[in-house]
């Protein structure tokens, strides 16, 4: 096999395809051979201590237990060391205000799981408003693709003869005790090329799947339809949703019968609807009645009076550069608009009538931090307007606080524990300048003041449009900050932190552009005086793994260690892999020549060659991740070692497309990361 392939100019000659065989006896052993090395040299005695010490803060029984409403109940699904796969279990409103809370438990998944013989997780649940039935998506080791049964919170055990779906990325919506609507891959057909349902299913109870009948469905080349029941009208409505690509869709009103009005908006929107009201997000300027709406503005109409053919809607939000909505939804006739204002949380509430609708801003909670804001209620059509908030920052564990409808103040409901000290650490905020000028803020937590050797861990992400948040880290405050070190995360391009300019400046030909913004952060912490660039650690997943890889290939003197994760690498074979065609709106197609023309730019598989200062790299995944496949990070490493650099792979055999199962495996895969980090940015913490 020669080292060097695939090449740039010859991107197809890939000796390492075999490693993408994800359950392939050869590829398997090569996995098997790679975790050993790696755990040999980062998972001794102080991988163990550090591991155990960060599972047992996630295992805490005064950590936070989110909940939510349906009916009368608030529902939980709660892990420990002790119920490591989790317990889902319920109480009322009054008892969780409780310090102490009774839970009544409606199934233990570990003694499921035991019993059957299956490596169970919970995924989702779908409810049905004034009803006992449930359906539960059960995963097999946190893949994507899970079964469906249906479960009684009455006898509290499955349904004999109820709902049961073999494997597939599914989702389901109840219509009423005895009928589903399905969105599922499963079955002959049924599937898209990124391997979502290509059609929605009306399902009545007895009825063996194959005669379920199709009632919406889609081009195997678009990314996957589904649908909704919204019960908060005079009559049930069905929105039907053809996604064709993750950027555009295509909305449709109709009945569990199958959609009859395709709406008349453009594609690239954000919709949500609630009794008679629209509100429309548009991610491109678009002209209604001769006004023209820009970018990124949130619009709000009658639904009546849209249907008719009205187009008067009322301005609910406008953006500016540094500006920009994060999200909205409903919830008992208000919406909630989240707002990014310089990166400082705005959060107002608009409610409509037939002549206006009045905004109000919920001052209540604080403009500083991570606000996140989010229904009580399961189901739209039982909210009474009753909110969650969680409060947090880099150094102040969250606060989950209940704002009630009629109550003036918010009230306090759970406060998570501090998990390490903060004594002496400050947050501040700062900007370094890109390669075309533009300002990339990144937030720095860590002493106050600087040593300019600083033992740094950098983070990013830079796409798909999510915004960067600085949440309460227990992992790097207990293992990395507490321990004299300090924490980067930079607000890369490819973000929605100001929008969607933010998000284009970094998507398609100038993806680079984010990884140059990553660059450039590290380079002002060393202006700064804050460290030097061997003293630098960054670690990024998924779309990020595109990033530290290219940190790899294209600005090696800028670290000291990598840590990539979960990630996609090769962008000359993503579209075929898994859930990767439906990425292609993001970065774009390699079949198309003109695309890969700069694909190709940030294709580290295939940049990379030998004889170059890259520093030393750890690549993990999990080999039940089925949306990003574990190929990438096994062919990246097999190539990389063959090139003669220190390169390390680790795959457990669970986790889906996260860092573990349970608590145990989530902290084992965190803390091998920081002690190769830690060991190659030569930091022996004082604990060590």
């Amino acid at each position: 096999m020669g080292g060097g392939k695939p090449t740039l100019s010859a991107p197809d000659d890939d000796p390492y395809l075999w490693l993408e065989e994800i359950e392939g006896p050869q590829a398997l052993d090569f996995v098997e051979q790679q975790n050993g090395k790696t755990l040999r040299v980062f998972g001794g005695a102080t991988f163990t201590r550090d591991r155990d010490e960060l599972a047992s803060i996630y295992d805490r029984a005064d950590n936070i237990p989110y909940v939510s409403r349906h009916d009368d109940h608030l529902y939980n699904l709660w892990k420990d060391a002790d119920n490591p796969r989790g317990l889902w279990r319920r109480t009322t409103l009054e008892e969780f205000r409780k310090s102490k809370p009774s839970w009544e438990v409606l199934l233990d998944v570990d003694r499921l799981a035991a019993a059957e013989g299956e490596d169970w997780l919970v995924s989702w649940i779908a409810m049905l408003p004034g009803s006992p039935q449930v359906i539960l998506a059960l995963s097999r080791g946190g893949s994507d693709a899970v079964t469906l049964s249906e479960f009684d919170l009455t006898t509290k055990h499955f349904v004999p003869d109820g709902f049961v779906l073999g494997e597939a990325k599914s989702s389901a919506a109840w219509v009423d005790q005895d009928t589903l609507l399905l969105s599922s891959a499963y079955g002959e057909g049924m599937s898209t090329l990124s391997g979502y349902a290509r059609t929605v299913r009306l399902w009545r109870r007895g009825e063996p799947i194959e005669r379920a009948a199709v009632v919406f469905e889609t081009t195997v080349d678009r990314i996957g339809v589904s649908c909704e029941i919204d019960r908060t009208g005079e009559e049930k409505r069905v929105w039907f949703t053809d996604q064709l690509n993750y950027l555009n869709s295509q909305t449709w009103l109709g009945t569990e019968k199958g959609a009859l009005i395709k709406l008349d908006l453009p594609s690239d929107i954000w919709l949500a609807a609630h009794q008679d009201w629209l509100a429309v997000k548009l991610r491109s300027a678009a002209t209604f009645d001769r006004i023209i709406y820009p970018t990124d503005t949130l619009i709000g109409i009658s639904l009546t009076a849209f249907l008719a053919g009205k187009r008067n809607f009322a301005v609910l939000f406008l953006a500016n550069p540094r500006r920009a909505l994060q999200g909205f939804f409903w919830s008992g006739g208000k919406l909630v608009l989240s707002i990014l204002d310089e990166l400082r949380p705005v959060l107002e509430s608009w409610t409509p009538s037939t002549t206006t609708w009045s905004r109000e801003q919920l001052s209540m909670l604080p403009d500083m931090g991570l606000v996140d804001v989010w229904p009580l209620d399961r189901d739209p059509s039982e909210s009474n307007d009753d909110l969650l908030a969680q409060i947090q920052d880099p150094l102040t564990p969250p606060l989950l606080m209940l704002l009630e409808r009629g109550v003036a103040s918010p009230a306090v409901l759970k406060e998570a524990p501090k998990t390490f000290s903060a004594d002496g650490l400050v947050v501040t905020q700062h900007e370094a300048i890109s390669v075309d000028g533009e300002r990339i803020p990144y937030v720095q937590t860590g002493p106050m003041r600087e040593t300019g050797d600083a033992p740094v861990h950098m983070s990013g992400y830079g796409g798909f449009g999510i915004s960067v948040k600085p949440y309460y880290n227990s992992a790097l405050g207990k293992l990395w900050l507490e321990r004299g070190g300090t924490t980067v995360q930079a607000h890369l391009r490819g973000g929605g932190e100001f929008g969607t300019r933010w998000h284009d400046a970094g998507r398609l030909a100038r993806k680079r552009l984010s990884h140059d913004d990553f660059a450039a952060v590290a380079a002002d912490l060393v202006r700064r005086g804050v460290t030097q660039a061997k003293r630098i650690a960054a670690e990024g997943g998924s779309n990020g793994g595109i990033l530290i890889t290219n940190m790899l290939t294209r600005y090696p003197e800028r670290f000291g260690a990598l840590f990539c994760t979960i990630p996609l690498i090769d962008m000359r074979r993503y579209t075929k892999l898994l859930a990767g065609a439906s990425w292609i709106a993001e970065y774009g197609d390699p079949d198309k020549v003109e695309e890969w023309k700069w694909l190709k730019t940030y294709s580290a598989y295939h940049a990379a060659k030998p004889g170059q200062p890259y520093p030393p790299i750890l690549i993990a995944t999990t080999r039940r991740d089925d949306r990003v496949h574990p190929g990438h990070a096994r062919k990246m490493v097999a190539k990389l070692q063959r090139m003669g650099y220190e390169a390390y792979l680790y795959e457990p055999d669970a986790g889906g497309h996260g860092y573990g199962r349970d608590n145990k495996e989530h902290a084992g895969f965190q803390v091998l990361g920081f002690q190769f980090l830690k060991s190659k940015i030569g930091w022996l913490d004082e604990t060590a």
